[in-house]
């Protein structure tokens, strides 16, 4: 008998997970946002935590795949250290324009995401402070969306959190 597949929280990186600092290219600028540790440690247990991130940096030139890399697993070990592990991460590379499936608002690191991690994306949510976050969740099929920051309106409809304890207190009651 197979496993019933799990529900994901999936989330953007730069400016919802970590500080956005413009084109990560050095690991030593990986600082996560505030309560974003004590979050993941409630919601790990309720969710498969999955990294998706446009890195268009990559696609640009502005970023080496080595840059990429190492900021990649400085954000690994950083929340490791915490005690949080992330059941899988999927950047896209490309620029914007150039028409790839992966590159948010599209759905494509998310459907990857669910066929090779066996996620539920109809029970899942998809977290992210730019409009292209919450428009991939829903191109998806994510059944709950959350525009995270407090510069943000929810004029998109998904709902909208301030910072990581209303996130954690709102995914509280979602089944």
């Amino acid at each position: 008998m197979s496993e019933a597949p799990r529900r994901a929280l999936f989330v953007d990186r730069d400016g919802t997970l970590i500080a956005d600092v413009g084109y990560p290219r050095d690991p030593a600028r990986v600082e996560p946002l505030p309560g974003a540790i004590d979050a993941l440690h409630a919601l790990g247990a309720r969710f498969a935590l999955v990294i998706v991130s446009n890195q268009s940096g990559l696609g640009r030139g502005l970023i080496t795949d080595a840059e990429a890399r190492a900021v990649h697993d400085r954000v690994i070990d950083v929340f490791a250290r915490a005690g949080i592990g992330f059941a899988g991460a999927y950047y896209c590379p490309h620029a914007p324009g150039a028409g790839c499936p992966c590159r948010k608002p599209a759905p494509g690191l998310l459907l990857d995401a669910a066929r090779e991690l066996g996620l539920d994306l109809a029970r899942s949510v998809m977290i992210g402070d730019k409009a292209s976050d919450v428009a991939a969740g829903r191109a998806a099929g994510c059944g709950y969306t959350i525009r995270f920051g407090p510069d943000v309106d929810g004029a998109d409809g998904s709902q909208r959190c301030d910072d990581w304890d209303a996130v954690a207190a709102l995914l509280r009651s979602v089944d």
